[in-house]
């Protein structure tokens, strides 16, 4: 039996980085808590070709590699350094190659670094609708750290660190067993037609 395949995609735009130190600890609490196979990229591993591709046929093979990971995931942990309230650009970008149905029922843990607290709403009014749209299943828990968070691109604050646990944990609930411990999910009633 193959074990899920969990990607964790940074888009930071160098290396080291907080972003992908975030979205290694939300990573390493998934792979603690559940058989899966984890593969970790970052933005820079697409290559510089990926801003001058407009369309899928127009990708660098690094960038194509990257986007076919993804799409073929059973899980993914997503993150990206927060510029003007929002991703990066290219983290957009690399999404918008990736077909409307690709990544649906796919259970996704988000998690974005910015430099301070004023940018922490960025996983619920960006990064939700845009996973929203791409129908995934959003685990309960995000993770935003600021610069203070982190010392020498470690993750220093224990608040910090217990969010990405619990991102983690419902992560690689999701992902094996489809559900979130604790949460019953009940088939949907149907209307019967006219009893409204």
């Amino acid at each position: 039996m193959t074990r899920p395949r969990l990607v964790a995609f940074s888009a930071n735009l160098q290396r080291p980085s907080k972003t992908r130190v975030l979205v290694e600890a939300v990573a390493e609490e998934a792979v603690a808590r559940a058989p899966l196979d984890l593969r970790v990229f970052d933005l820079v591993d697409a290559g510089p070709g990926l801003g001058a591709a407009w369309s899928r046929d127009a990708l660098p093979l690094p960038a194509r590699r990257v986007i076919e990971a993804i799409e073929e995931a059973d899980a993914l942990i997503v993150g990206s350094p927060v510029y003007k309230g929002s991703y990066t650009g290219l983290f957009k970008h690399l999404f918008d190659l990736i077909p409307p149905t690709a990544l649906a029922n796919k259970p996704v843990a988000i998690a974005a670094t910015g430099g301070g607290s004023r940018h922490a709403l960025v996983v619920e009014h960006a990064f939700r609708p845009l996973f929203g749209f791409f129908n995934t299943l959003q685990v309960p828990t995000t993770v935003y750290g600021s610069d203070s968070d982190f010392t020498d691109y470690a993750v220093s604050d224990a608040a910090l660190r217990e969010r990405a646990a619990q991102a983690g944990a419902e992560l690689a609930a999701l992902a094996t067993r489809g559900t979130l411990p604790g949460i019953r999910h009940e088939p949907t009633a149907r209307v019967a037609a006219g009893s409204r």
